[in-house]
């Protein structure tokens, strides 16, 4: 084995975004595209002797070959152990997980989360801190300008390694070692909940179907539910990693999950469904007749946390992403804990954490979890509601409608209007901007304006700041409507409005939820211009 040095060119456009760079397979292909990355990478992290990453992915097209060039890499920056997942194989959370148990000094995700596999779909690879948590924006901001001035990496040219024993193996002075993906994680999350109380229900009768989505977090739920905690065999569906997803679009919510929530709502259905997304950090709860939206989940657990083991002596705060409902905000209130808003990405929660000031995180895009690792958890979110199923006796809708009950119901959805020719979502965002000045106490379509802004985040932490973050638009009541532009699609851009009304009378709980928030969204539409600057007459998704 030897160690080389390669001279090559800069690509343009290697700007990670939320989480990472994501990209189209055949981008990731060209040569020397995957290795100019992560070159800049190592290079921004500087010496490397002594120290452990951690490496894995979801499984989707393109993540055995590129876990085998970042060792091959890793290698030759001189790190001293990689820790890889059996298969190449290892979800966002346990990743984070594996980097806090082993003490690692960082790793790297290939995952292009909810985004879609295979050949012609998307790749993605970011880098993860020694907290667990995604690289802050001092840390990608350096790895992009790294990208910009790159003219050569260094690779060992040694074979590609058995990566589906467990066990050891060498690359130049470097050990790999190729571990169970599972085990860790699962050790984990018995730490935190009631697996007795949880297993004791499994054997009473209780039904579940979680949804895998041919996805990463199969063999977790797999190993976990129907191992570990007694469910039966069946429960789990989907739940074999394809490199494809199974030519779905593996993104847990009510439209890309409908077999899942057509079973709810059918004749014998489970008694609870759940499903999660191509990395495993994304999570739906559904009951029977009732799907969960993120902001009420995590709004519940917060409100319920001590019937956890894990959480038994109370929480510290909450913290949410600025698109995601007000929901969680009645809990911490009534609780006499902070909460925090924040941007979208969880990297935002990553200071709260690591600083002792919040417990649970949570953003709309069906993203929950808590300060036992530092990446939302989507297995962890259904773990957390089986052992509340198992110690109120309740079923979901019954806590979800007594929950409304003390705290009311913050109607809300997402629009996302995809692949929208970039210069028109960002004249859009421009149009918007330019009203806010002159909106504050106008009163439109019935509702008067309280607050029109540009989100701006300072981080109580460290002082940071995170400017152009959202246009909120909040009501006198307390409704509102968020504009912003995603950061996670690979074509165009995906403009994402989002609508918020709430409701305290329990009378007013019953509603169709875009029936509820039809007056708002022609408010949005108007202020925007959605549909003439779009040319879409609908959204592409609505959840």
């Amino acid at each position: 084995m030897t160690i080389h040095t390669v001279n090559t060119t800069a690509f343009a456009g290697q700007r990670p975004g939320t989480s990472g760079l994501r990209k189209k397979v055949s981008e990731f292909q060209q040569p020397a595209y995957l290795e100019n990355f992560v070159q800049s990478i190592f290079n921004s992290l500087g010496d490397c002797a002594g120290q452990t990453l951690v490496l894995g992915g979801d499984g989707r097209y393109f993540n055995r070959h590129a876990v085998q060039v970042i060792l091959r890499m890793a290698a030759a920056h001189g790190f001293a152990k990689v820790l890889v997942g059996q298969g190449g194989i290892l979800s966002t959370p346990a990743l984070s997980c594996v980097v806090r148990k082993r003490g690692a000094s960082g790793g790297i995700v290939l995952s292009a989360s909810h985004n879609p596999g295979g050949p012609d779909g998307d790749f993605g690879i970011k880098y993860n801190i020694a907290n667990g948590g995604p690289a802050p924006e001092k840390i990608t901001d350096a790895i992009y300008e790294q990208t910009k001035v790159l003219t050569e990496y260094r690779t060992s040219d040694a074979a590609d390694l058995d990566l589906d024993a467990v066990g050891h193996a060498r690359i130049e002075q470097m050990e790999v070692e190729v571990i169970d993906p599972v085990a860790d994680y699962a050790e984990l999350m018995g730490e935190l909940f009631d697996f007795a109380a949880i297993k004791a229900l499994f054997a009473r009768g209780f039904s579940m179907r979680f949804d895998g989505m041919h996805a990463v977090s199969g063999p977790y739920a797999h190993a976990i539910l129907e191992g570990l905690l007694g469910a039966p065999k069946g429960t789990v569906i989907n739940g074999t990693p394809l490199a494809d997803f199974g030519g779905h679009h593996p993104d847990p919510n009510p439209v890309n999950a409908a077999e899942l929530v057509a079973l709810m709502s059918g004749q014998g259905a489970p008694d609870f469904g759940a499903a999660s997304d191509g990395d495993a950090d994304r999570n739906m709860i559904v009951g029977r007749g009732i799907a969960v939206t993120p902001s009420d989940s995590l709004a519940i657990i917060a409100a319920n946390a001590t019937v956890a083991p894990g959480y038994r002596g109370g929480i510290k705060g909450i913290a949410r992403s600025m698109p995601t409902s007000t929901a969680p905000d009645r809990v911490a209130q009534a609780l006499n804990v902070p909460c925090y808003e924040t941007p979208t990405g969880w990297k935002y929660f990553g200071n709260l954490m690591d600083a002792g000031m919040v417990t649970l995180c949570g953003e709309e895009s069906y993203g929950t979890g808590s300060n036992h690792i530092r990446e939302k958890d989507g297995l962890w979110a259904v773990l957390f509601w089986l052992n509340l199923l198992a110690a109120s006796g309740k079923p979901v809708e019954t806590l979800v409608r007594e929950h409304w009950a003390r705290f009311g119901r913050n109607y809300y959805s997402r629009h996302d209007y995809e692949a929208v020719e970039s210069t028109a979502a960002e004249g859009l965002m421009t149009h918007l901007r330019e009203q806010l000045p002159a909106l504050a106490g106008q009163v439109i379509g019935g509702y008067t304006v309280d607050l029109a802004d540009d989100f701006v985040y300072k981080d109580p932490v460290d002082g940071s700041i995170a400017s152009k973050q959202g246009v909120r638009i909040v009501m006198t009541d307390g409704s509102r409507i968020v504009f912003r532009l995603s950061g996670t699609g690979t074509e165009g851009a995906t403009i994402r409005l989002y609508l918020e009304r709430y409701e305290a009378g329990v009378a007013m709980h019953d509603m169709p939820a875009q029936e509820a928030l039809a007056g708002l969204a022609a408010i949005a539409d108007r202020l925007a211009g959605l549909h003439q600057r779009t040319g879409r007459e609908r959204p592409t998704v609505t959840t």
